[in-house]
């Protein structure tokens, strides 16, 4: 089976007033279509600049990155903005809902955006029905109309993990979804993912719990900005 993401000798460092941070050091890295893979390691090992690379929120100093056999990292323009929006779905750890929309409207938000206004008038009734299936999925039936100070913490992540997938991305990437939440909630979110990724959605997943860590596939495990454990 080919390869969905790579990594090649990634590097990645700050400028800390004079001095530089060096966060990541070289990683390689490979996933298959269909894994679950989480990346564990305590804080300040690289784990979240990891992930942000592969999303391209950000670029590595050097090295190169691959989404299904393309050069992520010399995307530019309208091709970056087009894998961000419909190729991969993020997940954080703080949700980052809209508190003015209801969670029905904070759902379709990145359908809305990839069209404009005439394609979202002939998008609005498929999209819609779409987020309100997966908001059952995920127990918010009753909540469409809810804002998300209305909410708890639980249930605003799944309005963020619908958000993420409304626009059917082929990676999902969680950047400590449960980290917010109580050992009860963090065990419905993880429960869910499992079920996304059993129904063939390919997630890569930041933790610095191991109990976590282990209802993945596979652990990588960070350390310094290197990775010591890969399996």
């Amino acid at each position: 089976m080919s390869q969905i993401l790579v990594s090649k000798r990634m590097f990645k460092s700050y400028r800390m007033g004079q001095s530089r941070l060096d966060v990541l050091k070289g990683i390689d890295f490979a996933m298959k279509p269909g894994e679950f893979v989480a990346i564990i390691g305590a804080s300040g090992s690289g784990k979240s600049t990891f992930l942000h690379i592969l999303g391209a929120l950000d670029k590595p100093d050097s090295g190169e990155v691959y989404f299904e056999n393309q050069r992520l990292d010399r995307f530019r323009g309208g091709q970056l903005n087009h894998f961000r929006n419909k190729m991969v779905g993020f997940v954080f750890q703080f949700y980052h809902l809209l508190d003015e929309l209801n969670v029905l409207e904070n759902a379709v938000l990145p359908a809305m955006a990839a069209t404009g206004t005439f394609g979202w008038i002939k998008q609005k009734k498929a999209v819609t029905q779409r987020a309100k299936e997966l908001l059952e999925r995920m127990g918010l039936t009753q909540r469409l109309r809810h804002k998300p100070y209305q909410l708890s913490g639980g249930e605003r992540q799944r309005v963020a993990i619908v958000r993420a997938l409304i626009n059917q991305p082929t990676l999902l990437l969680a950047d400590e979804p449960t980290g917010n939440l109580d050992s009860e909630t963090g065990r419905g979110i993880l429960m869910a993912l499992e079920e996304l990724n059993r129904d063939g959605q390919t997630i890569v997943m930041v933790t610095h719990d191991e109990r976590i860590a282990t209802r993945a596939h596979r652990i990588v495990r960070l350390v310094d900005g290197i990775i010591v454990e890969n399996g």
